[in-house]
């Protein structure tokens, strides 16, 4: 069946950590597929991800407009369609296409089991060894190199562009997360660069700006701190931070992730970036859990989750706050790691 494959479709709209999840399967269709042409859909949003990768021959872009998407993919003709979104858009897609398809394993009954029951039956597979099995029908096998991320020369991030302070050694601290409760409360953010006690560059969208920047001026020795007066006092104040959220697109912040000495990060789109460069991930887990599946992927990390309480995981995708109003799987996550 391979060898009558030329041309084929994978599909995941979004969003960032998915997408860089993909790439593996990319790779591996274009690469063990004799003069195959790789297409890939998603959304528009997420084009900075996917339009740098070699492995794709073409992208088409999701803008809402299901019936105008469907369009163009029919002129395509493709051979096979590889679903790694599997939701009701990506159903009709392939219903109008007509192709062989396969998809991968969603796991929502299993998911639901274990937020709602917690009843873990979930396999103790990476959701990207679930991507790469969808392309199995073809032939297609991992090949074990993990993650791709492909910066363009024009989004390298130069060393001058950092402050003095950073530009010998740094970690990153990725502070953003997709849902509330899948991010640190800010105090406990302030305590975590206190612990990593290093010059830290803070990554994330114009979101985090106003976080970032309270973070940054707790650690500004030129102003008055009023974090004392909120329980903080013990801090040794000696990080050096700079707040990059707001102020890098997605390529330069992975740049400065990939420069970094190590990353900290929630259960992040910069977490699998990260694993994408192979770097050191200590990855910070809230309301969700590595349990399902979506860990760093062949790099070496560490997990920092609370345990200890019976209420977690309360969400797969996370909530705006906390549904039992103590939030202790972040406010009582303890963070115990040593850095050269």
């Amino acid at each position: 069946m391979a060898s009558e494959i030329k041309k084929i479709l994978i599909i995941r709209f979004s969003s960032i950590g998915d997408i860089v999840l993909t790439t593996p399967a990319i790779r591996a269709a274009k690469t063990q597929l004799k003069d195959v042409e790789v297409h890939f859909a998603t959304k528009e949003q997420y084009r900075i991800i996917v339009e740098n990768n070699p492995y794709i021959d073409k992208v088409h872009y999701y803008n809402e407009n299901l019936g105008q998407l469907i369009k163009s993919l029919k002129q395509e003709n493709f051979d096979f369609v590889i679903d790694l979104h599997k939701n009701l858009r990506t159903k009709i897609i392939k219903t109008q296409l007509g192709k062989k398809s396969s998809s991968f394993q969603k796991l929502n009954i299993q998911k639901w089991l274990y937020v709602n029951f917690k009843v873990n039956k979930l396999p103790n597979v990476h959701i990207v060894d679930r991507y790469l099995d969808a392309l199995k029908p073809l032939g297609v096998k991992n090949d074990g190199l993990g993650l791709d991320y492909f910066i363009p020369e024009k989004d390298e991030v130069e060393v001058s562009w950092l402050p003095e302070t950073h530009r010998e050694k740094y970690f990153v601290f990725a502070i953003g997360g997709q849902h509330a409760t899948k991010k640190l409360p800010l105090k406990r953010m302030i305590e975590l660069c206190d612990r990593i006690n290093k010059p830290v560059i803070l990554l994330g969208g114009k979101e985090d700006e106003k976080t970032g920047e309270e973070i940054a001026n707790f650690f500004d020795r030129s102003k008055e701190n009023k974090y004392y007066k909120k329980g903080l006092e013990e801090l040794k104040k000696k990080a050096v931070i700079f707040n990059g959220c707001g102020k890098f697109n997605l390529n330069q912040s992975a740049s400065i992730v990939r420069n970094a000495d190590a990353v900290f990060t929630h259960d992040s789109g910069l977490m699998h970036i990260a694993s994408a460069f192979k770097k050191r991930i200590f990855s910070i887990w809230g309301s969700t859990s590595p349990f399902f599946g979506m860990y760093p992927y062949k790099t070496q990390f560490s997990i920092f989750e609370n345990n200890k309480i019976k209420c977690r995981p309360c969400s797969k995708i996370g909530f705006k706050k906390c549904p039992k109003g103590h939030f202790k799987c972040m406010n009582d996550v303890v963070f115990d790691f040593w850095l050269p």
